[in-house]
């Protein structure tokens, strides 16, 4: 047997050796463990509010949900049709995919599936009121879809019986997860989407990949959100150069409060990179402020323009709801845009569909509104000018 070095110069030797055996040996299987799926990964670059990890055999998807200091993470495990669940998630839910039967409670849901090619899975709809997607619509009338009702009102009954792949239904941090105890107990996976809280355009689209990974479509929705975000990135530099940065004001009081976007919303980054200028740009909250008239009526009174009125359509339609709005100076000078130029026969605005999973055309619309010399050929999609 060779003599051990007893030695300080040995000894430490020996314990060093024994370290990095013991840190090899724990990172080691780790390492063997983690890799792409088969059907490709998609890598997240810009939404903060969920993750994906990408194992041999499973997916596993975190719903990150953040109120005040603390954030609470609902997890998913996504396994293939028929595959042993893997062991040590017991707290996590369990979807087989890719997801054959999907109830979408939000025109945002239905837009990420039709962005991954699979608005025909879906099966349910919070309501049919609000959804403009052509493949929908005819899946509605053919009677393939049912009505399940929104959040708060959801007919868990019929969900049940449906057994449906699973539920998605809009994350709000102040909501406990508990209220959906009933659907989960009875086997019908329910997961949670935050898009809207999302602070960028491009952190919001990029929920697509969630879809994908419920469809195992990462390849095909990959390459379409590559061409978005070459678009948006192209057209923000040229939003965020330009000389002038005429001041916007948005919205319209509802019920005697008037919501504006705050700094740390998708909607600002939108005024920022079209090159706006936004009284409220760096107050931040949890998607809007909730402001009285007298606060924001010296913003308007001056303002350059005037965007997202709500559901109004021409100049007419604003003074008549306040006399007052004729003061504004984008009401005097014709600057009134509104994110309603999408819109069908039942209400439904396409901006809150198509519009969300499409920033950059979102974003070529208000540059043209702001800086029409910037893009003189483009044609507004989403938004109309309000005469």
């Amino acid at each position: 047997m060779k003599k051990i070095n007893s030695s300080p110069a040995g000894i430490l030797s020996c314990l060093l050796v024994m370290l990095f055996c013991t840190v090899s040996c724990k990172r080691t299987p780790a390492a063997k463990q983690h890799r792409a799926a088969k059907t490709g990964s998609a890598t997240i670059k810009y939404a903060k509010g969920f993750g994906i990890d990408y194992y041999d055999h499973y997916k596993l998807v975190s719903i990150y949900s953040g109120s005040g200091t603390a954030t609470d993470t609902t997890r998913y495990v996504l396994v293939p049709r028929g595959t042993k669940a893997p062991e040590g998630y017991n707290k996590a839910q369990l979807i087989e995919i890719p997801v054959k039967s999907l109830v979408a409670t939000s025109s945002m849901h239905v837009a990420l599936a039709e962005f991954a090619g699979s608005a025909d899975a879906i099966t349910g709809l919070g309501s049919f009121q609000y959804i403009t997607s052509a493949i929908v619509r005819k899946n509605i009338a053919a009677g393939k879809i049912k009505e399940v009702g929104t959040e708060g009102t959801m007919n868990n009954e019929m969900l049940i019986t449906m057994k449906p792949g699973l539920v998605m239904v809009t994350g709000n941090p102040a909501a406990k997860f508990s209220a959906y105890a009933t659907l989960t107990g009875a086997g019908v996976p329910v997961m949670l989407n935050s898009e809207w809280l999302e602070t960028t355009p491009l952190g919001r689209a990029e929920w697509v990949k969630l879809m994908a990974a419920l469809m195992d479509k990462e390849d095909s929705v990959n390459a379409k959100f590559k061409r978005i975000e070459t678009a948006y990135t192209r057209l923000a530099a040229m939003g965020q150069k330009a000389v002038s940065k005429p001041s916007v004001v948005s919205g319209m009081p509802y019920k005697g409060t008037w919501y504006v976007p705050d700094g740390d919303s998708y909607m600002v980054q939108f005024f920022k990179d079209a090159g706006a200028a936004y009284q409220w740009a760096n107050t931040k909250e949890k998607g809007s402020l909730a402001l009285n008239f007298e606060t924001v009526a010296p913003v308007a009174l001056k303002a350059d323009f005037w965007l997202n009125l709500g559901e109004v359509n021409t100049k007419k339609d604003v003074q008549a709801i306040d006399v007052r709005y004729a003061d504004f100076k984008p009401f005097k000078n014709g600057n009134l845009f509104n994110n309603n130029g999408k819109v069908n026969s039942l209400g439904a605005n396409d901006f809150w569909e198509s519009g969300a999973v499409n920033p950059d055309v979102v974003l070529a619309d208000l540059i043209f509104i702001l800086h029409p010399d910037l893009l003189p050929n483009h044609h507004l999609v989403y938004y109309k000018k309000l005469n």
